[in-house]
């Protein structure tokens, strides 16, 4: 039983991750940042009563976090692997197949790997692949959507961002890798150099992300968050960058400008 009310920057959920240092972090993520996360997944996606998600990504992963919390927010069936099944091609495919799954997320390595296995007859039922974590080839993404039947999306977010924050649609089209996209809802991406300056189109430069899906920070460990969290020059006073250390760029897409690897 609560003894006080819940607010949005309450704390979620806290996961460890270690990142490029090797050693533990505990990142500690709001139920405002969730909450944010899981409205802009139901409308993104379109999740229904009637889908069935397949969780299947260990807890100690993030992305486990929208598979278990977006199902259940609108009702939809959650089927969920046994252990260590995220290991086995086969025994996913088959799960895939059996349990009419409507919605998966894969790795791009793993998916590729997967789909070896996969029988489009028998997973009648799927309708959205989710593919994160990793560089996204265009020929991963073609083979996924067998003919344009299944929609393909690439994702993109650290642990420090709340799952994810930015998606592209996969239209067939494209270069050798499909670009992560556009930010989701009440966030922003930044392409900036070295002294927190705004690049041109084109120009790589390192990405930060400000917005209601950032962290809010390190638990107890007040030295990395502010090395990692740095006041936001193009904000409010108050808010926050995330220095993600991934080099990207943009490029003028025909709907939006969108970030790309």
């Amino acid at each position: 039983e609560r003894s006080a009310p819940m607010h949005a920057a309450d704390l979620a959920y806290l996961l460890f991750t270690s990142g490029s240092t090797g050693r533990p972090k505990g990142v500690a993520v709001s139920h405002g940042a969730l909450v944010n996360q899981l409205n802009w997944l139901e409308k993104e996606f379109a999740l229904t009563r009637a889908d069935v998600v397949f969780q299947k990504t260990p807890f100690t992963f993030d992305a486990s976090v929208w598979e278990i919390f977006a199902p259940l927010q609108v009702g939809a069936k959650l089927v969920v692997a046994r252990a260590d099944g995220h290991t086995d091609p086969q025994y996913m495919a088959d799960a895939m197949a059996e349990h009419g799954v409507t919605v998966a997320q894969f790795v791009p390595s793993v998916l590729a790997v997967v789909y070896a296995h996969v029988d489009i007859v028998r997973c009648s039922a799927l309708r959205l692949i989710v593919a994160g974590g990793e560089r996204l080839a265009t020929s991963v993404a073609e083979a996924a959507r067998f003919g344009g039947r299944v929609d393909v999306r690439n994702v993109y977010g650290p642990t420090e961002t709340t799952v994810q924050v930015t998606s592209r649609k996969f239209d067939g089209s494209g270069s050798l890798s499909v670009p992560i996209g556009s930010p989701v809802w009440n966030t922003r991406t930044l392409v900036l150099d070295g002294a927190l300056r705004l690049v041109p189109l084109g120009v790589v430069g390192e990405l930060y992300v400000s917005g209601r899906q950032l962290a809010r920070g390190y638990a107890g460990q007040a030295a990395a968050t502010a090395q990692r969290f740095v006041a936001d020059p193009f904000g409010r006073a108050g808010e926050r960058l995330y220095r993600t250390g991934d080099l990207v760029r943009w490029i003028h897409d025909t709907d939006a400008n969108e970030t790309v690897l």
